[in-house]
């Protein structure tokens, strides 16, 4: 069953029916590798691991899947995945700052950094052929359905700016546009690089 973030800046009709979403486990992690080796690795080999504690290894992808795997048999991960049918087409990275303290900016992130949040949105990925079709904003719904279950608290992102500039695609929207955080009532706290932004919403349990 599709989960649904109940936010006043959104309804039902905006996030895709056809689509589920399921926790990245063991019992999903063949999924998430099929997803991720049809699409070379993410980012030549990335394997969603450049928020975790180890960041990514650029001189093998492989090693990056083994490090991805053992967070998912350790349960240090947190990702929802979204699914066409059986298949898993996208997915949406959260977690705590612990879990995932490796952001791009630091030195302006920490210049002013008040507080730390309670959760961290990282990278939303949309696999090819499914671009356009709602699945980052299903995949979104879906982590922050689950940061209300977990307890709720303070949500940060860390989206690229899409007004005012050219056309981006690829890496650059690893941590998705702002204009999707806006739909679901982030709002803007600082600018740290000159497109990205620092975005704040807290989820009430």
């Amino acid at each position: 069953m599709q989960t649904v973030c109940d936010d006043r800046r959104m309804s039902e009709r905006n996030v895709q029916s056809s689509y589920s979403t399921r926790l990245l486990s063991t019992e999903t992690w063949h999924h998430f590798a099929e997803l991720v080796e049809a699409n070379n690795g993410v980012w030549g080999g990335c394997w969603c691991m450049a928020f975790h504690p180890e960041g990514i290894d650029r001189s093998s992808g492989s090693r990056n899947r083994e490090a991805k795997h053992r967070h998912v048999e350790q349960a240090t991960v947190h990702q929802v995945l979204v699914y066409d049918g059986e298949t898993c087409v996208g997915w949406c990275q959260y977690g705590s700052p612990a879990e995932l303290p490796n952001i791009k900016n630091t030195k302006a992130y920490l210049g002013a950094l008040k507080d730390l949040p309670d959760w961290r949105i990282g990278c939303i990925f949309t696999g090819k052929g499914h671009r356009g079709s709602g699945v980052a904003r299903v995949a979104l719904a879906g982590a922050l359905d689950a940061i209300k279950k977990a307890g709720g608290g303070l949500v940060e992102a860390y989206p690229e700016q899409v007004d005012g500039r050219a056309p981006q695609r690829g890496a650059y929207f690893h941590t998705g546009p702002e204009t999707l955080f806006e739909e679901f009532g982030f709002t803007r706290d600082r600018l740290i690089a000159k497109w990205r932004w620092v975005m704040h919403r807290r989820i009430e349990r």
